[in-house]
């Protein structure tokens, strides 16, 4: 029988906001999910173990644990500032360790090296151990290739060995992978997926954006850019402030569908667009699972799309329940935090079946938003301006409407905007490579619809 050990979670609650008039015959059923947590007002959860005893030096049992991996490549000496920010963003973001909370250093380059505490361990946060790990950090220095899988399944292993609910990575790197295949990155991404949510940042601008984004997505964590080393400390302090916030780790969201319906993609679309519906793990009869990852105090949105058998008009069916769960690894029920229904009705009234819901137009304009600076970028590099025009002015165009006005800044260093409202626009003969990688850095991150 697993162990287990109280926690403290949030209280979820799950809104459904849907048109959910079909005419008659109609097979696609589309809902915006939001699904809210207020830290700390659930009732305590059982909690499974999930190793038999942490090795955490002081012997505690932490309700977190990170590992912060450092890229510390040859290309982290040009500028050598590059360099000695990292240790200041390390030794910053290891100040803000909650008092109990196990962590690990870990230094990246072709290879994985433990920096602190050493010996396949974690550290447990206290005024002693995070001296010691600052002092570590003093011999860090660059050197070596880049390999983001090694430093990734080095992390897993390390977190592996705690019994800690919330497990997360940090990882910085300025560099591209060069030292291993594609192929082997994304395999350690599949070991690692579900284990672990990462926080990934790319420093200077000679990283390749598309990596850094795909490690945040596949490990459930956030992407951003670094251009000015300088900022670094203060994004590692952010972002630790932040996981410390978090409560409850491995949430879900369970959809149920009926005999015949077939969930076609499900999405999360605030605050960052991310796609899940490849990460559906099976949970019973025709129930699935998707990850969430870590939740603290926060609101997220999810676009869910079903495919429901037709139907006359008159006649009415559940085409989802949807529920946000913490599943229990030793094949205990799961426990339900919140559920909410997702409803198909036919209908001969025109206007009931053809209208969109707000909230369900807004995200849609919102995931077209970031493909169009995706593929507007990709032209331009390619070389094809007509492309990257048409595409760049729509995304323009997207960002007028939906009230981006962070996303309109980023796309006027990119192109000269003639006419939002259109979407006619130049692109501007010079453009920064720190303007253009933070584009498609944030091109994912969306405004929150006003219900």
């Amino acid at each position: 029988m697993a162990n287990f050990a109280k926690a403290s979670v949030p209280q979820f609650a799950v809104e459904v906001y849907q048109n959910v008039h079909l005419p008659e015959g109609g097979r696609e059923v589309n809902a915006v999910v939001t699904v809210t947590a207020a830290g700390g007002a659930g009732e305590p959860l059982p909690q499974p173990s999930r190793s038999p005893g942490s090795v955490a030096l002081s012997g505690r049992s932490p309700d977190a644990a990170v590992v912060i991996m450092v890229d510390c490549s040859g290309s982290m000496d040009y500028p050598p500032a590059k360099m000695r920010s990292a240790r200041e963003a390390t030794a910053a973001a290891i100040d803000a360790l909650r008092e109990g909370v196990a962590f690990a250093v870990v230094a990246g380059t072709h290879q994985a090296r433990e920096v602190y505490p050493g010996g396949g361990r974690l550290a447990t946060a206290d005024a002693v151990t995070r001296g010691q790990a600052k002092e570590a950090l003093r011999k860090l220095s660059p050197g070596g290739g880049t390999a983001i899988g090694t430093w990734l399944r080095l992390a897993d292993r390390l977190l592996a060995s705690s019994d800690a609910s919330i497990r997360h990575g940090i990882l910085l790197t300025d560099g591209r992978n060069e030292h291993e295949e594609a192929d082997a990155l994304r395999a350690s991404l599949d070991v690692c997926a579900g284990r672990f949510t990462c926080d990934a940042r790319g420093v200077g601008t000679d990283y390749e954006v598309k990596e850094v984004m795909r490690i945040a997505s596949a490990l459930l964590g956030t992407a951003e850019i670094v251009a000015d080393p300088a900022g670094l400390a203060t994004d590692f302090t952010h972002m630790m402030e932040t996981v410390m916030g978090k409560e409850v780790g491995d949430v879900c969201l369970r959809l149920w569908t009926p005999l015949g319906a077939e969930v076609l993609f499900v999405k999360q679309c605030a605050p960052t667009v991310e796609d899940l519906t490849g990460q559906r793990q099976e949970a019973g009869p025709r129930a699935g699972d998707y990850p969430t990852g870590s939740w603290g105090d926060e609101s997220r949105d999810y676009h869910v799309c079903i495919r429901v058998p037709s139907a006359a008009v008159g006649r009415e069916m559940l085409a989802a329940r949807v529920s946000l769960v913490l599943p229990a690894p030793d094949g205990s029920p799961a426990h339900v935090l919140a559920q909410g229904l997702v409803r198909a009705v036919w209908t001969d009234d025109v206007v009931a079946s053809t209208s969109i819901n707000p909230q369900v137009a807004h995200y849609t304009g919102q995931a077209e938003l970031a493909q169009a600076i995706q593929q507007g970028l990709d032209l331009r590099k390619a070389g094809d301006i007509d492309g990257a025009t048409a595409k760049l002015g729509r995304a323009v165009q997207l960002a007028s409407r939906s009230g981006h006005e962070a996303t309109a800044k980023l796309l006027a260093k990119v192109v000269d905007v003639v006419d939002a409202a259109n979407g006619t626009v130049r692109l501007k003969a010079n453009v920064s490579k720190e303007a253009e990688m933070t584009l498609e850095t944030r091109s994912t991150k969306t405004v929150r619809v006003k219900k």
